[in-house]
């Protein structure tokens, strides 16, 4: 892997990706003061997000967001630079999907498709803000999804765009429908239940997965980690992510994450690649020996 160098003791390596955020529903003010360097936000309002990601993009011409709630005060962010901010925008759901009922979703943060002219609109909307990828909801067991149609639009205006398309799949049968419809990834490994060996094959050959392991209980977390145990070894692609924002979770690297990826036989370089430590870091860190849970940032006499 690229970003990656060997010293006495340990690693140095760039800050890592959290591939599934809500910096709405956390104090991103942290973020600076973390181990990760790239975070990607998988549904917010999507000004709100956007404004937040330009003040930090390290362009000193970018103005500061303001808040899009009519009649509210400015919004000034703090400085989080040089972390990396990428977002989807808002959820894109059924009308009446989920969580467009969620009391913690934002404002603004859900858009409900009725039909595939709508969900073409939306991506080119989400687009025009600079989403750097579109977050579809597929949770068949707290309301409606969106039908076949809607989601291969979702689908075909995303990627016209060069744009990735990352499914919440939750249900039975919604992993397996979100890769056929030609989803690129999926916001959380299969949880709700145990994909055969067919479908890992399938699954692997063609979707990546972001992890999300340590947000569940315990009977969906020995689901979710058979699942990837099984999708790894086929060869798939694991992305970590921890769903930040969904309950007391850290502004951080998370260390329960970590545990479930290295139950999940995920460790060592497999760990690092899911990672996605970033690339030429001003802020490099360093892993005493390459373990990522013990990671700080780089000194002189580590270097």
């Amino acid at each position: 892997m690229s970003g990656i160098r060997r010293v006495d003791g340990g690693i140095v390596t760039g800050r890592f990706t959290d591939h599934h955020v809500h910096l709405q529903l956390v104090d991103h003010a942290l973020l600076a003061g973390s181990c990760l360097g790239r975070v990607i936000d998988l549904g917010g309002n999507p000004a709100w997000v956007a404004g937040v990601a330009r003040h930090n993009s390290g362009d000193p011409r970018a103005s500061r967001p303001v808040s899009v709630e009519p009649g509210s005060a400015a919004h000034d962010s703090p400085e989080l630079w040089p972390v990396t901010i990428e977002y989807a925008g808002a959820f894109l759901t059924a009308p009446g999907g989920y969580p467009s009922d969620r009391s913690w979703a934002p404002a603004g943060s859900v858009r409900e498709i009725a039909d595939a002219a709508a969900a073409v609109a939306a991506v080119a909307e989400l687009a025009a803000l600079g989403a750097s990828c579109i977050k579809v909801v597929a949770h068949s067991e707290a309301g409606p999804v969106l039908d076949d149609d809607s989601f291969r639009a979702v689908v075909a205006s995303a990627k016209s765009r060069g744009l990735p398309v990352v499914a919440h799949a939750e249900g039975s049968g919604q992993a397996q429908r979100a890769a056929r419809l030609g989803a690129d990834r999926l916001a959380h490994a299969p949880f709700t239940e145990r994909l055969a060996e067919d479908e890992i094959a399938e699954q692997a050959a063609s979707v990546e997965w972001i992890s999300t392991l340590a947000i569940h209980d315990d009977t969906h977390r020995a689901i979710a980690i058979d699942n990837v145990r099984r999708f790894a070894d086929a060869g798939g692609t694991v992305l970590y992510g921890t769903d930040m924002g969904n309950g007391p979770t850290p502004v951080d690297l998370n260390p329960r994450e970590l545990d479930a990826l290295r139950e999940a036989g995920i460790d060592g370089t497999r760990l690092l690649r899911a990672l996605a430590p970033r690339d030429d870091d001003p802020h490099p860190l360093f892993l005493p020996d390459g373990d990522p849970a013990a990671a700080h940032p780089l000194t002189h006499p580590e270097a």
